[in-house]
């Protein structure tokens, strides 16, 4: 193991605000806004808030599907809160995820507004409400939930762990990144037994599980995750990588990626999608200053 200068804690911890890598000016250790902004309301009874990091793929990957199956009430518009910017810390979008994390919707269908944060909590909320992609009972509804939960668990690991201090930190240490680079590669071996038995997650049958996993993992699988692929040696993860692939070629898989995305090629970014007409145009002239976290 390599030598580093080893950190004694203090007795009381106190916030040094430059310590913080590349989202240092995002980060703090308090809740609530830092400014007053309310959030804009479209004409769709959904209204989602969010950024195209893997957490927020799942929801409009979500919406999409809905959408290809004919639930027309899932129509939506989808603001661009981008993080970067500390939008998450405007009062209106802390009203709608008292977090300050992406994503968060509101649900304008009733007669009181109904707020959901927290990706896997916005994905269960519309499968309830839809009837879709979600077990009602039994057995089977207890895998899907079990493998819902079990991303929302292991995710930090890959992101705030491994990512963070193999991509993001200002200076790179073998023992955090080795500690957490084991843990992401039990993750996919975890998942890649899984699914030399299964076509998805649970069984033949694409579910929400699906939908919560494949943003983090498939990402990871394909080397479009922190440039991490080589380090991880992800060409290992035979299944896994069948599974993305197959997840990756759905068309409203491809619609939801690209919704609130402002980095990459042109034609795979929709910075805002308020009606189905708009992914005709990704142009050039819609770009703006890239914005890119792993939340």
């Amino acid at each position: 193991m390599s030598n580093a200068t080893e950190y004694t804690p203090p007795k009381v911890w106190s916030w040094d605000q430059q310590n913080g890598g590349r989202f240092a000016n995002i980060n703090r250790p308090i809740a609530g806004a830092t400014h007053d902004k309310a959030l804009p309301v479209g004409r769709h009874p959904l209204q989602l808030y969010s950024l195209a990091t893997p957490n927020g793929v799942k929801v409009t990957v979500m919406l999409e599907e809905l959408l290809a199956l004919g639930h027309r009430g899932a129509e939506y518009d989808a603001w661009l809160i981008n993080i970067n910017d500390g939008d998450q810390f405007g009062s209106g979008f802390v009203a709608a995820n008292p977090n300050s994390k992406i994503p968060a919707l509101i649900d304008h269908s009733g007669a009181t507004p109904v707020r959901v944060f927290e990706s896997g909590a916005i994905l269960m909320y519309l499968a309830e409400k839809f009837g879709a992609f979600l077990p009602t009972a039994g057995a089977a509804r207890a895998e899907c939930l079990s493998w819902l939960f079990w991303q929302m668990g292991s995710a930090p690991f890959l992101g705030g762990g491994f990512g963070h201090f193999y991509a993001y930190a200002p200076a790179k240490f073998e023992y955090p990144i080795n500690r957490y680079a084991m843990e992401v590669k039990r993750q996919l071996d975890v998942l890649d037994r899984q699914l030399a038995g299964h076509r998805f997650l649970t069984g033949d049958d694409y579910t929400i599980a699906d939908m919560a996993v494949w943003p983090w993992y498939g990402a990871l699988a394909k080397g479009q995750l922190y440039d991490a692929g080589e380090f991880l040696a992800v060409h290992e993860y035979k299944h896994v990588l069948r599974w993305a692939d197959e997840i990756a070629a759905r068309p409203a898989v491809q619609r939801g990626r690209k919704v609130n995305r402002t980095w990459g090629e042109p034609s795979s970014q929709l910075h805002e999608r308020h009606d189905a007409g708009d992914f005709d145009t990704c142009t050039q002239d819609k770009l703006a200053p890239p914005a890119r976290d792993a939340s």
